[in-house]
């Protein structure tokens, strides 16, 4: 819960205060004792006696009342999850060679697949999904379209090889953004890659083009230190592949985007989900000021009238 006036919340500080106030007020009072009371005053006393509780009901009542009245000055608000209907969301995934390497299984590009499709199911069904599909340069595109089959299909025909030219594979799928961005207010990019980008432009460019443009870059570094390929040389050692999470740390940092390290399928699929459930939903805050209200006139007048009912005084 947060308070759009929170200054307000200083008045809590009166409760405490008048409580003090009560029980000074009921030790003065108790010094003044009546030696030789008429016996009326004595049958007026018995007819008014009771539980000693009662006493403490519509106080405890009245400051209940002040205490959510305050609350409600400051307006309070509570912060709930909305479905964003009108995304656009870019897939971008590493198709380069590395991502044949058997670390991540049954591997690093079919894992990636797998956690796609994952990711395509969290979305709403109003979402536009596209994909972009690079190695050495972007090799498949696909629009932001709400057929979500279609990136699908991209998708699953990706194949292993080349190098990794990620800032050229980010400037396209953001230039697919600006001519599907009509009338959507949340657009993000998507992109899981395992190594350092080793070709075409930059990357933290592109990156920070995007940062101005209010489309975050969601990076995913999929793959261990470890990692390993097979070697071309018959009789040389296995090529070292590991991934990069520095760079992919830095191009979700300058985007205003999340990074995430993914170093097994399950924890590939978990992160594609709760990216889906994030980009597919934001979250909003309603005000519940009357709630509180409400609240402290019920008990201001539960006080009200417990007073009259038991002859009780307020302090």
């Amino acid at each position: 819960m947060s308070f759009a006036s929170p200054a307000w919340l200083a008045a809590l500080a009166l409760i405490p205060a008048l409580i003090a106030v009560s029980i000074v007020a009921r030790r003065r009072a108790k010094r003044y004792v009546i030696r030789f009371p008429a016996v009326s005053t004595l049958q007026l006393a018995a007819a008014a006696g009771g539980p000693s509780w009662r006493r403490y009901v519509p106080i405890g009542l009245v400051l209940g009342a002040l205490a959510a009245l305050a609350v409600a000055l400051a307006r309070p608000q509570v912060s709930y999850s909305d479905v964003v209907r009108a995304a656009s969301v870019v897939l971008v995934t590493d198709e380069s060679g590395s991502m044949a390497a058997t670390d991540v299984k049954p591997s690093r590009l079919a894992a990636a697949e797998r956690a796609a499709n994952t990711f395509i199911d969290q979305l709403p069904a109003q979402a536009r999904v596209g994909a972009v599909a690079f190695s050495s340069a972007p090799n498949a595109v696909q629009a932001p379209t709400l057929n979500h089959n279609a990136p699908r299909a991209l998708i699953a025909s990706e194949s292993a090889s080349g190098s990794t030219a990620t800032g050229e594979a980010l400037q396209l799928a953001l230039s697919l953004l600006h001519g599907n961005r009509r009338g959507h207010k949340a657009a993000a990019i998507v992109l899981v890659s395992d190594g350092a980008a080793n070709a075409g432009v930059s990357a933290l460019s592109v990156a920070r083009q995007a940062a101005a443009e209010k489309i975050p870059i969601y990076t995913v570094a999929l793959g261990t230190p470890g990692g390993t390929l097979p070697n071309p040389e018959p009789f040389a050692p296995p090529l070292a592949v590991p991934p990069d999470p520095q760079l992919m740390r830095q191009i979700a940092t300058v985007s205003h985007g999340q990074e995430f390290d993914a170093q097994s399928a399950d924890r590939l699929a978990a992160i594609y989900k709760g990216l889906g459930t994030q980009i597919g939903s934001v979250t909003r805050k309603r005000e519940i000021t009357a709630a509180f209200a409400a609240g402290g006139l019920v008990l201001l007048l539960l006080g009200a009238a417990s007073a009259t009912r038991w002859s009780a005084r307020l302090p």
